[in-house]
């Protein structure tokens, strides 16, 4: 997503690990541009998403996919266009072909967002310490 000094976008990168559910929020681009977004707006948004995210759940695992650690970037932009980089937990997934659809479907009933966009990512690729505390449990690794 492109950044200039008049469409910033608003950023939230996963970390790594269990604390990964505690998402960086930052601006695209060094956060060197603001967000035409309201701060409160802003928060409303992330956390709708996020919400939104965790109705979405691996057919194979018992767990969210926000909380398996699959959610590697949401990027808001000033229009409140939303692009998501994500992951599975195996590139030959059974469901990689239908995951973005749902993963857009769920986003796109956030109100105040435009368009969804996901793109499956494989680098880093993904790993178990990428789950949350939450995930371990619901697949009875803690």
């Amino acid at each position: 997503m492109e950044n200039t000094p008049h469409s910033a976008a608003a950023s939230v990168e996963e970390t790594e690990g269990p604390d990964r559910a505690e998402a960086n929020i930052a601006l695209a681009g060094g956060g060197t541009a603001v967000s035409a977004i309201p701060a409160e707006e802003l928060t409303r948004l992330t956390d709708d998403i996020v919400s939104a995210l965790k109705t979405v759940y691996d057919p194979e695992i018992p767990a969210d996919i926000y909380e398996l650690g699959l959610i590697y970037k949401i990027d808001i932009d000033d229009d409140r266009n939303v692009a998501i980089d994500m992951t599975l937990t195996a590139p030959g997934c059974p469901v990689a072909g239908e995951m973005p659809g749902w993963v857009e479907n769920a986003v796109g009933t956030v109100e105040g967002i435009q368009v969804v966009k996901v793109e499956l990512v494989f680098d880093p690729p993904w790993t178990p310490e990428r789950m949350s505390e939450e995930a371990q449990v619901a697949v009875g690794w803690y």
